[in-house]
This record gives structure tokens, C-alpha cells and sequence, in this order.
């Protein structure tokens, strides 16, 4: 049910009906309201390939439909637990004030995560001192990690790949070569006007 109340609030946030989203999707008219409402309701799941394209309209990532269920507080709870095991989210109160922090024991400092966190925080106090509007924050919440540089992103290669190089190198198949050194050449000495420049 996650998927369709986030469905609901961004189709709202848009100002648009279930019907004009259902056409806009290539729904027929006549029933665009009832498909929309359906996924809304939870009573169907959209595929993959119609997910992102209700992004696409939304103007929000894939991503800020698909959460995981937290339609109630129990199940809210159950996710922030997962969040403690996986991430190292944890918890603390201090007068009357309840806090949620990464453990820097499992989510080190300067870790991913850890960038994602304050970039959240600088997106978030830019909001309050008035640096950037509501619509600012929240265009940089539901199209994220779009346009944040907190990290730089690579593409991880796949764990069966680095198992394989590993294995390379300690069986002694594979090695690590350094970078070969920059040949001098006559170019690189008369650029830098050294002993051998042609005059001219």
C-alpha cells in the first residue's frame, strides 16, 4: 500500500486528477480514473515500466513511489529497526527530545551514507534560513540522489567479479602493473625550455 498513498500525495501535490493522470499514462478515458484509483488502493501493483513513467510525469524519482511499507506505526517501527541493523541508524532522547543518528561504528564518517545525511542537513537549513523555497527542498527530496554531489558516484562492479580479481591476485595469476612513466620527449623539453629546445 506504500506504493499508492505515495501515489496519491504526488498526484495531489500536482494538482492533477485520477482521471488526467490515467490519460496522460495512455489510459482510455473512460475507465483512466478507476486503473488510477486501483493502484491507489493498493488493489493492483503497476509494473516496473509504468512506475517510472508516472515518475516521469510527477517530475520525481522512480524511487520516492517505491518505499517500504509504513502504513502503520507498527510497520514504520519494523523499518527503522531494519534501517538500525543494515545502516546503523540509531536512537537517543536527551531532555524530553528523541534523536536519530548514524552509528559511526557501522556507517563511518565520510562514508556514503554519512555524505547523504549532510547534504540532507544543508539542503534542510537552507530551507530554514530561507536560501531556497519549499518547492526548492522538495524538488531536491523527490528527484534525489539527481543533482546532489555529496559523492562521487561509480558503479560498483559485481561481487562475483571482485571475487574473481581477488582470487587473480592471490593465486598469482593476476598482477598490478604501475603506470608506465611519461617518456621524455623533445616536445616535453621544449615546452619547458630546457637543454634541447629548437630555435628558431
Amino acid at each position: 500500500m506504500a506504493l499508492g498513498e505515495r501515489l496519491n500525495f504526488f498526484r495531489r501535490k500536482c494538482n492533477l486528477t485520477m482521471n488526467a493522470l490515467g490519460r496522460m499514462l495512455g489510459f482510455d478515458p473512460k475507465s483512466a480514473d478507476v486503473r488510477i484509483s486501483q493502484y491507489e488502493k493498493g488493489a493492483k501493483m503497476p509494473k516496473e515500466e509504468l512506475i517510472h513513467s508516472m515518475a516521469d510525469i510527477l517530475g520525481i524519482s522512480p524511487m520516492a513511489l517505491k518505499l517500504p511499507n509504513i502504513d502503520s506505526y507498527d510497520a514504520l517501527m519494523h523499518t527503522l529497526f531494519a534501517l538500525e541493523d543494515i545502516y546503523g541508524l540509531t536512537v537517543s532522547e536527551e531532555d524530553g527530545k528523541v534523536s536519530l543518528y548514524l552509528n559511526p561504528e557501522v556507517s563511518k564518517p565520510g562514508g556514503t551514507l554519512s555524505a547523504y545525511f549532510l547534504s540532507w542537513a544543508k539542503q534542510k537549513d537552507k530551507l530554514v534560513s530561507g536560501e531556497i523555497t519549499l518547492d526548492q527542498y522538495d524538488d531536491w527530496r523527490y528527484n534525489f540522489p539527481k543533482g546532489d554531489d555529496s559523492v562521487i558516484r561509480a558503479k560498483a562492479i559485481s561481487p562475483q567479479l571482485s571475487d574473481d580479481l581477488l582470487q587473480g591476485l592471490a593465486s598469482g595469476e593476476l598482477t598490478i602493473q604501475e603506470a608506465p612513466k611519461k617518456r621524455k620527449t623533445r616536445r616535453n623539453f621544449e615546452r619547458k625550455g630546457m637543454p634541447g629546445q629548437s630555435e628558431e
